[in-house]
């Protein structure tokens, strides 16, 4: 999609709000280690990418499973702690402090068996069509 369509989509109170509520319900399920919760927030062509990592991409409802189940995995007691948030037509784009013990592989990232501390910026795209998000295009520093 073209960035100016994207800049060309308006908002309204109403549109804000059922963004807002489909990430708090996404953020939710992530909480609960509900994989069917998160599913269901995304289409079924989503796209989870880490961008920076070489073949760090997952693709449909199969996919984000796979993503889950890996990250959650690698990092049971996985925490996010939320320090910025954006939510605007195009989707929302959030910052987060995420802290875990290292149990397993993760992407390149050999297990470290302590407990890790990293930065996450996580942009979630928007299908207006579809009324769910795309997937998750994160951003980490580990």
């Amino acid at each position: 999609m073209d960035v100016r369509e994207l800049l060309a989509r308006d908002v309204t109170p109403e549109l804000y709000r059922e963004i807002r509520e489909l990430w708090k319900a996404h953020s939710i399920a992530e909480d609960k280690r509900d994989i069917a919760g998160l599913i269901a927030t995304l289409t079924p062509d989503c796209v989870y990418e880490v961008i920076g990592e070489a073949g760090a991409r997952w693709e449909g409802h199969a996919g984000a499973t796979q993503f889950y189940l890996t990250l959650l995995g690698a990092f049971p007691d996985i925490q996010f702690d939320l320090q910025q948030i954006v939510i605007g037509p195009q989707g929302v784009c959030e910052e987060a402090k995420v802290t875990g013990t290292h149990k397993a592989k993760w992407l390149s990232h050999a297990p470290s068996g302590t407990e890790v501390e990293f930065r996450v910026v996580i942009f979630f795209p928007w299908d207006s069509r579809a009324r769910k998000f795309k997937g998750e295009r994160v951003f980490a520093q580990l």
